[in-house]
């Protein structure tokens, strides 16, 4: 991705960059038109705008302003929670998965619902991005993390070279929307979290990126803080895939000043990535 398109995700975003005049020529960036609502801070990523995002990796690991047992690209956090164990869904097809969702009725937010939310994004995708639930808009659109939210969480991706269209799926624990937007009951993650289960085993992510204090403690299995599980690579499942957390854009919409320790968590998560898959 070029620098112009990745400063203007970044803006997206609600964050300001710093570009060097030796490499822009006199002419400045131009904001992203979906930023003009979103409050700004400013954040200086010389590292980052200086070198091509392929060799970004070492670089990425140095600036990242979290705790130290996060400096190497993929360590062995050997306190991180981990959550094990197979899908109990008898399904073995994408297709038979996203009918059994749609048609589920193991807990009463069926009867409350317009319609399941199963998940977006290729079903080669290397990245899985889990939040926690529908929402009002996701209800009634069928489609996970949609209107501002969904607006800011596809500018986080793109600045890490991400998109829902192409490289990244986008799905939630909770498939149907809890009334009012409220916190998932106990018994509504245990009827549904198996159904992500299989969406996971069938798409063997590289790379699961949990949104959201309600998702990460529900993958994890822990009732950690978001703030103590981020800047971290916990691991998830028998593959051990590694997950990184960070915040739900909704929050981020609501406590901007928590953008800068985001974008952090995403450079995080690439330098991840990139370590697993080095060039």
């Amino acid at each position: 991705m070029d620098a112009l398109r990745r400063n203007q995700y970044l803006q997206t975003m609600g964050v300001d960059v710093w570009v060097s005049r030796r490499s822009v020529s006199g002419s400045a960036v131009a904001p992203a038109s979906a930023a003009e609502d979103l409050p700004t801070e400013a954040i200086a990523d010389t590292a980052l705008h200086a070198a091509p995002a392929a060799k970004v990796v070492g670089a990425a690991a140095r600036v990242i302003s979290v705790p130290q047992e996060a400096a190497a690209i993929v360590p062995n956090v050997a306190d991180a929670p981990t959550r094990r164990g197979p899908s109990d869904v008898g399904v073995t097809t994408w297709e038979s998965l996203r009918a059994e969702v749609l048609a589920c009725t193991k807990c009463t937010l069926h009867g409350s619902r317009t319609q399941g939310v199963f998940g977006v994004g290729s079903r080669e995708a290397q990245w899985l991005v889990v939040g926690e639930a529908p929402g009002a808009e996701e209800d009634r659109r069928g489609e996970p993390f949609v209107g501002r939210a969904g607006h800011l969480l596809d500018a986080m991706l793109k600045a890490i070279g991400l998109s829902r269209g192409s490289n990244v799926y986008i799905a939630n624990v909770l498939k149907s929307r809890p009334p009012g937007n409220r916190d998932p009951k106990p018994e509504e993650v245990a009827a549904c979290l198996p159904y992500l289960m299989r969406q996971i085993e069938l798409l063997k992510p590289r790379v699961m990126l949990a949104v959201g204090r309600i998702a990460a403690q529900n993958l994890l299995s822990t009732d950690a803080p978001l703030g103590r599980l981020r800047g971290k690579v916990h691991h998830f499942g028998e593959l051990n895939t590694p997950l990184i957390v960070t915040y739900h854009p909704a929050y981020l919409l609501r406590t901007p000043s928590d953008k800068r320790k985001a974008w952090e968590d995403l450079k995080f998560a690439r330098s991840v990535f990139q370590g697993l898959n080095p060039t």
